[in-house]
């Protein structure tokens, strides 16, 4: 080989050499433009809550949640938080949402929220309620970002709004609302005539009864709906303390009731009392046969985006299927 050729030869392997060493450059750079993009094209932004505004700078990677609805909220979202506050029934969490929440740490409960707990899990953003943790607000804020929603009631689809918009996923909160209240039309479409029918709502705790009313979690899905409610049911109230005396106000064409069992037997008890007494053995609604036990965690307690399908469930089991 001459100098010439030796020249060029060595000149085409450097060329190659430099273009393939651009080519891993571009590769590499593309690849955590990949993995950091979430990061990279984060925004932040204001939001408007019960307590004020509140500016989320950074992206919230580790959430913690302090209502019941809150977390089935998170969860419909797609949305895993670190920290939860412990469901009323379950150990900790209700079985219904169980399954998603295996890695998530226990915060206390909606009304006593420990807050060292929250600060060992770093979070970058809390949310939580007015009406259960306005006295420590300040206290969560300097912890990180902290956005309430106002109140706790049977209208639940106004907090599912506020914690979407607490996690930037304002549009994917809407479409979850879209699809569930277009089950509600499609489940009236199904009904039918059914609808005609007077549902009753009843609540056993340890120690006594409840007879729920319109404002109530399960009151509002049926009202949403279009069924018919008892007269003592069907007032903008959330329910009525009830005496046996009051045991007559039950009856309806179809009675669903539910048991607040925390472990002791007392609850089961108190229904089991109440379901054989004369009063309530005479209701024309269980001489029809038709009362059903269904789940408190569904129909009340946890007043979330998932209970509420679940509730939709089981009308659909009983009502349009049965």
């Amino acid at each position: 080989m001459n100098k010439k050729h030796f020249i060029l030869s060595f000149m085409l392997l450097l060329t190659i050499g430099l273009l393939a060493a651009c080519g891993t450059s571009s590769e590499d750079s593309s690849s955590n433009d990949e993995d950091n993009g979430d990061t990279s094209d984060f925004e932040p932004y204001t939001v408007e809550h019960a307590m004020g505004e509140t500016t989320v700078k950074e992206k919230p990677e580790k959430v913690v949640i302090l209502t019941n609805e809150g977390t089935e909220a998170l969860l419909a979202l797609g949305v895993t938080p670190v920290g939860a506050v412990q469901s009323w029934t379950g150990d900790p969490w209700y079985k219904h949402i169980s399954d998603r929440m295996e890695d998530v740490e226990v915060v206390g409960t909606e009304s006593e929220v420990n807050i060292e707990k929250i600060i060992s899990l770093d979070p970058d953003l809390i949310i939580g309620n007015k009406l259960r943790q306005e006295k420590i607000y300040d206290q969560l804020n300097e912890v990180a970002p902290t956005i309430f929603s106002e109140t706790l009631k049977g209208e639940w689809q106004d907090n599912f709004k506020t914690y979407a918009k607490a996690l930037n996923m304002e549009a994917k909160g809407e479409e979850l609302l879209t699809e569930y209240n277009e089950r509600l039309n499609n489940f009236a479409d199904q009904a039918g005539d059914k609808l005609n029918q007077e549902v009753s709502v009843v609540r056993f705790l340890p120690d006594h009864a409840r007879i729920y009313q319109k404002d109530s979690f399960s009151g509002v899905i049926l009202e949403q709906i279009g069924f018919e409610r008892p007269e003592s049911q069907d007032v903008n109230e959330f329910m009525e303390k009830a005496t046996k005396e009051r045991i007559p106000a039950m009856d309806g064409d179809i009675l669903f009731y539910f048991t607040y069992e925390t472990g002791d037997g007392a609850a089961t008890e108190l229904a089991e009392e109440w379901m054989n007494d004369p009063l309530f053995q005479n209701l024309e609604v269980v001489q029809e046969g038709n009362v059903h036990e269904v789940s408190d965690a569904i129909w009340n307690t946890a007043g979330g985006y998932i209970a509420a399908n679940e509730m939709v469930d089981d009308l659909e089991e009983i009502i349009i299927n049965q």
